[in-house]
């Protein structure tokens, strides 16, 4: 388990990593937003703490670019400032929890803690397979590490293929799932345009597909490997 700090003032990063040791626990202590950022090229930590003021960036400009590029990973901000607009602030650009200074750093470990917590829960939601992962709990999906971008009905027929990878879907059962108000107000080629949608932004050759593959007359099934 990782967690990436973000913070200028060098004594108290080291402070706050010994504060937080745990076993099994790896910090990432970083001092500009430029290394936080160079830092995420060597994968995912299971929580960041940010500084909101930093010598050659916003901490809130870091967070709300985590949260555009996809990152669901739990947020803690750190500030001086404690004005309700500050706050809210922070919380609208995506953060899940905020610390003020100075803070005691019992307190800080328990927001850890529990932030931590709901992190893990969002982590066992993730699925794998093949080249790709799935978090339907959170509307988050990528391939080979990148993200890819999903219409909540793409999402609805990747979930149902995925659910049954292996087996055949029908086009009955998809289009009752996927449209569960009635089908008989969807358009007929419905399931096959967003079929082909879904392939375009998975498949490497979306003419000739390997992991959603076309079951004549019947369906459609999810062959990518575990």
């Amino acid at each position: 388990m990782s967690i990436l700090i973000l913070e200028d003032d060098v004594a108290l990063c080291k402070g706050m990593e010994l504060a937080l040791k745990a076993p099994g626990r790896e910090f990432l202590l970083c001092h500009s937003v430029a290394s936080a950022k160079k830092q995420l090229q060597n994968g995912e930590p299971d929580l960041f703490i940010l500084d909101i003021n930093m010598p050659d960036g916003s901490g809130l400009d870091f967070c709300k670019e985590l949260r555009a590029g996809g990152y669901a990973t739990p947020i803690l901000m750190l500030t001086a400032n404690d004005t309700e607009l500050d706050m809210v602030t922070g919380l609208e650009s995506g953060a899940d929890d905020y610390v003020t200074k100075p803070f005691s750093l019992a307190v800080l470990r328990a927001r850890i803690d529990a932030l931590l917590r709901r992190g893990s829960s969002h982590k066992d939601s993730k699925a794998f397979s093949g080249d790709f992962m799935f978090d339907f709990e959170t509307m988050r999906f990528e391939k080979n590490g990148k993200a890819v971008e999903l219409s909540k009905t793409e999402a609805r027929l990747l979930q149902l293929l995925f659910t049954n990878k292996g087996q055949t879907l029908t086009r009955e059962r998809a289009l009752s799932a996927i449209w569960p108000d009635g089908t008989e107000y969807v358009a007929e080629n419905a399931l096959s345009v967003a079929v082909r949608r879904l392939r375009s932004k998975l498949e490497n050759d979306p003419s000739n597909p390997q992991f959603i593959k076309t079951v004549h007359g019947i369906g459609y099934k999810w062959t990518a490997s575990l």
